[in-house]
């Protein structure tokens, strides 16, 4: 297992939709890996592929951050089966560091995919975790939190993160 580097927006790769999962090998069980630990050192609760430059439709969620052993889920090939009620928090992202805005989402989803293994499994969730499955979701067909805020909330996020990657170059 190794961590690996996460992608920063603009980057291209999180702009692109994801590819289906054709085979699930041991390539793909140590890229599983890989993102489980890429998650964990970066600190974060979900990683997609995309963010570590693999454009395969498999995320990997986390919301207790490692604290509970049964809490970490992955999916591939996943689809988003119902959405319910609207909930707007503040949100943040890996591949856009140190920015945070609010955000509008699902507040409780049902999500099919593939386990690891294989199987197909069907969750419903609410709260952090539905917010979770609907953020790493986004980023396998190509979009941030950013882009489900209104254009003057997307401005801003977007002149944030230029200002913060300036302030970052200049030391």
């Amino acid at each position: 297992m190794a961590v690996r580097p996460i992608c920063a927006y603009p980057e291209a790769v999180l702009r692109q939709k994801a590819k289906p999962v054709e085979t699930i090998d041991d390539d793909l069980q140590l890229l599983i890996d890989d993102m489980i630990e890429t998650m964990y050192a970066a600190p974060g609760i979900g990683l997609a592929a995309p963010q570590v430059g693999i454009s395969l439709q498999l995320f990997v969620v986390d919301v207790t951050g490692g604290q509970d052993a049964n809490a970490l889920q992955t999916y591939i090939n996943p689809e988003i089966v119902s959405t319910e009620g609207r909930v707007r928090e503040d949100e943040g992202c890996l591949s856009v560091v140190g920015i945070t805005g609010s955000t509008p989402r699902a507040e409780r989803v049902v999500l099919r995919g593939l386990n690891r293994e294989g199987e197909t499994v069907e969750v419903e969730a609410d709260g952090l975790l539905a917010r979770a499955f609907q953020h790493e979701f986004d980023h396998l067909n190509g979009m941030l939190f950013f882009d489900r805020m209104g254009v003057v909330g997307r401005d801003l996020i977007k002149r944030k993160y230029k200002r913060a990657q300036r302030r970052q170059a200049d030391r």
